[in-house]
């Protein structure tokens, strides 16, 4: 326990830092890949059993069958979970070198944060369908936005940092000065803070119904 309280307590402020940053990215990741295993597992569930009683399916606002059996879970013509299946070990492995104190060229993070700014653009959008149009809500799903924001937060804030995002030296020192309040943080949480009151204040009781 010791050793785990100095892991991240180190004495220099931009390794405890990274530490913090690539452990939220590998706990995110975690958490990513489970429920895109479980959401494949399901998905080949239903396509074998379009009436399967799917664990995840609560009641009418929180179904993920409901969700699954719309076409948008379907973007690219198969289960949109195979995609996370797939990305998630690779940022996986960028959390565990980072941990082991690996920095990574200035490329390779770049792509890294073009990467995953499509894949919040694209946790959002199904977001969008979901709230609106589906008009239901999936629990893993819903675990996937979540995790997603962390990690994208997580690497924005350590490209900012490390000066690997082609900005202007302006906008550079800007943003670097809003990550060292811990500002970002703070935007992070509220986005969460706005998404759950917005869930609530929509479906209020069918939630828990």
């Amino acid at each position: 326990m010791k050793q785990l309280v100095a892991f991240f307590k180190h004495e220099d402020k931009n390794t405890r830092d990274n530490r913090w940053i690539f452990t939220s990215m590998l706990i995110g990741s975690l958490l990513s890949l489970l429920a895109a295993f479980v959401l494949s597992v399901e998905a080949l569930q239903l396509a074998k059993n379009p009436d399967a009683a799917l664990s995840c399916s609560v009641n009418v606002v929180l179904n993920c069958a409901t969700v699954a059996k719309h076409p948008s879970a379907e973007m690219l013509g198969f289960p949109n979970s195979f995609i996370g299946m797939m990305a998630e070990p690779v940022v996986i492995t960028v959390a565990i070198a980072g941990l082991a104190g690996i920095k990574f060229p200035r490329r390779f993070m770049r792509w890294a944060q073009v990467g995953y700014t499509l894949g919040l653009i694209f946790a959002f959008y199904l977001l969008s369908i979901s709230f609106f149009v589906i008009q239901a809500l999936c629990p893993w799903c819903l675990l996937v936005t979540l995790t997603t924001i962390l990690v994208w937060f997580s690497i924005t804030r350590y490209n900012i940092r490390e000066k690997n995002l082609p900005l202007s030296k302006s906008l550079q020192h800007k943003l670097g000065e809003f990550t060292k309040k811990d500002y970002d943080k703070v935007v992070m949480l509220g986005l969460i803070a706005f998404i759950i009151a917005v869930i609530i204040l929509k479906y209020g009781d069918g939630l828990f119904s």
